[in-house]
């Protein structure tokens, strides 16, 4: 396997130190995700334009931990595991739902069940979900828009997800203090 570079503000191409050290200012530490992601910077600056874009849907910032966990559950990645048990922690995600997505039992919480269960099969079968799936979700009280910001929670993990499938980082510790 190719062993990519864990890049710092200094090792980091010309065009991605200043965006590192951004990242570093906002957390406190630079997470190895956006450390080896520097190595692009087209894609580092990719991802984070998404995240703001993810802070803009309809969806409460509980809601979109939830799908986030869920999405990295299912594609196995377990730094963005650690990452989104930590924001939804931050997030007041209901424990229980956390416990639920990352044991992959079923929720207590109607609506985070309903949105779990959207995802999850959103990402297994890569978009192409039933009319019932559908209609059950929106039963639950979501809006058609919100189908739509499921599927940007899913592009956002599956950009974060296959680059860490690929480079293998360690949750930062500061990171999973924050569990």
């Amino acid at each position: 396997m190719t062993n990519f570079t864990n890049h710092t503000t200094e090792t980091a191409p010309e065009s991605a130190k200043e965006t590192l050290a951004n990242i570093e200012g906002k957390y406190g530490f630079v997470p190895n995700l956006f450390s080896y992601m520097a190595e692009a910077p087209t894609t580092i600056d990719a991802y984070l334009q998404l995240n703001e874009l993810v802070t803009k849907t309809s969806l409460t910032p509980s809601q979109q931990q939830v799908a986030l966990l869920t999405a990295s559950v299912v594609n196995e990645c377990e730094f963005c595991i650690a990452a989104h048990r930590a924001f939804g922690k931050a997030f007041q995600v209901d424990p229980k739902t956390i416990d639920a997505i990352v044991n992959k039992t079923q929720a207590d919480n109607p609506s985070d069940r309903a949105l779990i269960k959207l995802t999850k099969s959103m990402v297994i079968n890569r978009g192409k979900l039933t009319t019932a799936e559908l209609e059950e979700f929106l039963d639950a009280g979501f809006t058609k828009q919100q189908v739509f910001e499921v599927v940007l929670m899913v592009t956002i993990k599956t950009l974060s997800n296959y680059i860490n499938h690929l480079t293998s980082p360690e949750p930062n510790k500061e990171l999973l203090a924050m569990i």
